[in-house]
């Protein structure tokens, strides 16, 4: 017996509905993101901050991920095709393994720009350096907290997430850095924080990229054992064995399993029953393929 169910509509709903609400959100952080954009470019300009500039810089790659983010959403929102039955799903784990990659090459640029200006300190005008780069701290905190409460919805909205808030920590840099300039003169503090920012840029970002990577390769999902699961259905009354199980992510928080179960004469549709029953209350997945077969013949002894 052969079930192979397709994604039904309460199913895609499930889905999309946090979805859509965090796309709202995520527009909105664009908006705010690409305006205050354009005041660090002209605040650095007039400071002759470099910091403020690179920072303008990183806030741009925000711009670029953040579009990218939103269309990504808008693509996955699409339903299942004759071609493309999984729907567009995958497209979020893209974007969100494109957003990790441009925040390690973004953490790689920064530490390059520290490691010079560490051996040319530039003087630059801190107290509007600090201004601007308060401004931007303002609308970086305005981003988080609207993203705050979708950031685990997906990789991609978690992606956007760590965008903005390694901006945020950018801001905090030029500040912490106009400060000791203002007040000491210790011109190096900037490139100094820099490299510190770069390192947790780096950090999150391998996170991110490792996530992605893991979904994309069908990997089975952190926290659950496939062995475990494999397990758990072989004690089920009526069934005899379990073979070809594997458990992969179709995109964030959407786990998908396929199986062929072993059922002794007569009881399979109580098995399948029991398996979905199983996967659904101990594991927490609602999708899955299971092929129910009879149960071979006993091996003659030799």
């Amino acid at each position: 017996m052969d079930d192979r169910r397709s994604i039904g509509a309460a199913e895609r709903h499930r889905h999309a509905a946090p979805r859509r609400s965090g796309a709202s959100r995520l527009a909105i952080t664009l908006v705010l993101t690409a305006c205050y954009l354009a005041a660090e470019v002209v605040g650095g300009i007039v400071s002759g901050s470099l910091a403020l500039l690179a920072d303008a810089g990183h806030m741009l790659s925000d711009v670029a991920a953040l579009a990218l983010s939103l269309v990504a959403m808008r693509i996955a929102l699409r339903p299942p095709t004759a071609r493309r039955t999984y729907g567009y799903h995958r497209a979020e784990i893209l974007a969100a393994l494109a957003n990790g990659a441009a925040l390690v090459a973004i953490a790689a640029l920064i530490v390059r720009e520290a490691v010079e200006r560490l051996g040319h300190p530039q003087d630059v005008r801190a107290g509007l350096m600090f201004a601007v780069a308060a401004g931007g701290l303002l609308v970086n905190l305005v981003s988080l907290a609207l993203l705050h409460r979708d950031r685990d919805a997906g990789l991609n909205l978690r992606g956007a997430w760590l965008h903005v808030l390694t901006d945020a920590l950018g801001s905090v840099q030029a500040m912490a850095a106009g400060a000791l300039i203002a007040v000491f003169g210790w011109r190096w503090a900037d490139p100094l924080a820099s490299i510190l920012i770069a390192l947790l840029v780096a950090y999150s970002a391998w996170g991110l990229v490792r996530d992605s990577v893991s979904i994309l390769m069908e990997s089975v999902p952190a926290g659950l054992d496939a062995e475990e699961l494999g397990r758990a259905v072989r004690v089920i009354d009526g069934v005899a064995g379990v073979h070809d199980l594997h458990v992969w992510t179709i995109t964030s928080g959407f786990v998908s399993v396929s199986a062929h179960v072993h059922a002794a004469p007569g009881r399979e549709q109580a098995v399948l029953a029991a398996v979905r029953t199983l996967l659904a209350d101990r594991f927490g997945i609602t999708h899955s393929t299971i092929q129910v077969e009879p149960a071979p013949p006993p091996q003659p002894i030799r």
